[in-house]
């Protein structure tokens, strides 16, 4: 087959949109997977139904990457949106076009410096995972590249101001909070470290706008299991086809005058441009990730072992639904619409019953601990503050990660072994909350209780301090204990 390009798609009489040519108006840092099925699909909606006109120049924010593979392929590469909207499976195709080129800087400098000169550069966007945005001391201005992104960014922006042209809409994507204040200030580090000057600083300031974002897609990425097969069906070759989820949401944090160079609406995109980017990470981190962490300890001793099953399971999704419709959403009412909460949430069981991935809960139950802290319980606390009792579900929800951690009787590499019927499980997380889960491996349940409640540091005195919390979590684990965790959860779930 002949390897994808803009001449093999016209042999085969590919119909689909595409954009040849246009001006590169967007740099991004981050040739990955994720950007490439979030953003650069974005991008290249934009380009269809909103006349953006733009290509997207990517570079490799570290020395490997894929570079070589993307302009092998003229920046094209498929994409397959797949998951379930409104309980139906879907499965879209794409060729996205908006990529005209990736660069390595590792082995050209000259060329990321040359972009900084192009007039209709108009954006800068960044994935370069949770540590990518970091200041690094080390780094020099004459370095070719700077080691650090900031650091990447620091120069490329100091060549800009050189050239005497405007500056840019910063998205920064990264999984941090507050990712575009936290560029910023790395920036401002470089330029005091290089001594770049003060009319530098105001022009980062006041010619640039550094957005902090929310970005929502789960992004399996490359199908290496299904390529061959795919490649067949398509009739050429595509060695970085990317797989995404359907679903998918950006928040950007920014002024609305962003919307005359990024037509998101008119594209019909679900992007929001809004003043404070918090209250739709609480959104998520409650909600998605909330009821994730609340469901997945029970589920697995309940017997399941995939996200997806769990929604085929009458009494898991009342659980789950329960746990949202009645617990949290009511929580969140004060920080966004309900209409806008219960959209959110409304699509959350079809994100989990999604078809094409096999979302362990095992996988999930990583460092569990914290994540309950996180994001289960600010609900937990604020519910009872709001109503003066406890939210059911949710309380049940930490007497269902109490049973799943003491299962942990043997310890493992880097783990605590637990036991599921005949089968064992491995208990992930920080070491010092295995070893604490250990101590207790043969305590009692009102010992097991009362211990990891009164934990200060996994709780602070949170728990401790809560009225009522110990006495129905024991009420709870004692039921799971009599009656089995999927009746227990079929019971608390009514």
């Amino acid at each position: 087959m002949n390897k994808l390009s803009y001449q093999t798609l016209k042999e085969i009489g590919y119909d689909g949109y595409l954009l040849e040519d246009a001006p590169e108006r967007v740099l991004q840092f981050g040739e990955g997977n994720f950007l490439r099925a979030f953003v650069d699909y974005f991008f290249d909606i934009m380009n269809e139904k909103a006349g953006f006109n733009g290509k997207v120049v990517l570079t490799q924010p570290i020395g490997q990457g894929l570079a070589d593979m993307i302009n092998e392929q003229e920046g094209l590469y498929t994409l397959f949106l797949r998951g379930q909207e409104n309980g139906q499976e879907v499965n879209r195709k794409r060729v996205i076009s908006c990529v005209s080129r990736c660069l390595n800087p590792y082995k050209d400098y000259d060329a990321l410096m040359a972009c900084a000169a192009n007039p209709d550069l108009r954006f800068i966007v960044s994935n370069t995972t949770e540590a990518g945005i970091a200041y690094d001391p080390t780094c020099n201005k004459e370095d070719k590249p700077a080691a650090s992104f900031p650091g990447k960014l620091t120069q490329f922006l100091y060549e800009r101001f050189e050239k005497k042209l405007p500056g840019f809409i910063i998205l920064s994507c990264e999984l941090i909070d507050r990712n575009g204040d936290e560029l910023l200030k790395c920036v401002h580090q470089y330029i005091d470290q290089w001594a770049l000057g003060d009319s530098f600083r105001k022009w980062v300031d006041e010619e640039n706008i550094f957005c902090s974002t929310l970005v929502d897609r789960i992004v399996p990425g490359y199908p290496r299991n299904e390529a061959a097969k795919i490649c067949e069906e398509l009739g050429y070759q595509d060695n970085i086809i990317d797989t995404a989820e359907v679903f998918g949401a950006w928040v950007i944090e920014g002024p609305q005058s962003i919307k005359k160079d990024f037509p998101c609406e008119e594209a019909e995109l679900p992007i929001l441009i809004v003043d404070n980017v918090d209250p739709y990470k609480k959104r998520k981190v409650r909600i998605l990730n909330g009821a994730h962490t609340s469901m997945i300890m029970g589920a697995y001793l309940a017997g399941q072992d995939i996200v997806r099953d769990c929604m085929k399971d009458d009494v898991i999704r009342g659980y789950m639904n329960r746990a949202l419709n009645d617990e949290i959403i009511p929580v969140l009412k004060a920080s966004l619409p309900e209409a806008d909460l219960r959209e959110f949430a409304g699509a959350v069981s079809d994100r989990f019953a999604n078809p094409f991935i096999d979302h362990l809960l095992l996988s999930i139950s990583l460092n569990s601990a914290s994540k309950w802290k996180a994001r289960v319980m600010p609900t937990v606390l604020e519910y009872y503050e709001q109503n003066q009792k406890l939210p059911a579900v949710l309380t049940f929800s930490f007497a269902a990660f109490l049973a799943f951690y003491h299962e942990g009787k043997e310890r493992g590499e880097g783990c605590l072994i637990g036991k599921r019927g005949d089968n064992t499980y491995e208990i992930k997380d920080d070491g010092w909350v295995l070893d604490d889960f250990y101590t207790l491996k043969d305590a009692s349940d009102e010992e097991l209780v009362k211990s990891i409640i009164g934990n200060e540091k996994m709780w602070g005195t949170a728990l401790k301090d809560l009225p009522g919390f110990a006495e129905t979590v024991a009420e709870d684990l004692k039921m799971i204990r009599d009656k089995g965790m999927y009746e227990a959860m079929k019971e608390v779930s009514r």
